[in-house]
């Protein structure tokens, strides 16, 4: 355990939050169910890095292109995962999907970073049953974000409903190669994994 909190330490002060975030959420171990680690056998060890520089070049309205404007407008950067980490990658993969596919679901699914935003993403994720683990976090956002941010209690609880509905009809995205689409149209992808194509896409 010493060793696994050196690991997660040593990760934060080297600013690699891609290696920061699956070493800890590894560390929490949160539990999927076997239909669920099923699914994601396949993307064992799976963590292609992406260059928003290189998206960022992509034609306009594609998936890449719209990742890479949502990134660099809220000064985000992706959770790449180190080579180092490939144990860790391939031992739990619900660790590293998690971690490396949580902006890209905010594109897809029209939330922002805000408060409001994130319990939209939570929620679609618990209500495509990752972890029990995921729906005890959203109980929790549900108490404690309109108490956070009381100006967006309306928009809050209204995109916990978008987000769980929208999970519940979609595809199990958390398995989806995203990094193999950059170059397609978001709405087509929207279309395939089952999402509306009709969001607008962000700012």
């Amino acid at each position: 355990m010493l060793s696994k909190l050196k690991a997660i330490f040593g990760a934060k002060n080297s600013r690699n939050l891609g290696d920061f975030a699956v070493l800890k959420s590894d560390f929490l171990g949160a539990k999927v169910a076997p239909e669920v680690a099923e699914k994601l056998r396949s993307l064992a060890g799976y963590h292609p890095p992406i260059d928003l520089a290189k998206l960022s070049q992509y034609p306009q309205g594609s998936f890449g292109r719209e990742y890479a404007k949502h990134m660099n407008a809220n000064h985000l950067q992706p959770l790449n995962v180190s080579p180092e980490l490939d144990e860790v990658a391939k031992r739990n993969v619900f660790a590293l999907r998690y971690v490396v596919t949580h902006d890209i679901f905010h594109v897809l699914l029209g939330f922002d970073t805000t408060y409001a935003g994130e319990i939209g993403v939570l929620a679609f994720a618990a209500a495509q049953n990752y972890s029990k683990s995921l729906k005890l976090s959203l109980w929790l956002a549900s108490l404690l974000y309109p108490i956070l941010a009381p100006q967006q209690f309306s928009e809050i609880f209204v995109n916990l409903q978008k987000g769980y509905q929208l999970g519940k009809k979609a595809e199990f995205l958390l398995s989806y190669r995203f990094e193999e689409h950059w170059e397609e149209p978001i709405n087509e992808v929207r279309k395939h994994l089952g999402l509306s194509p009709n969001f607008s896409i962000l700012p």
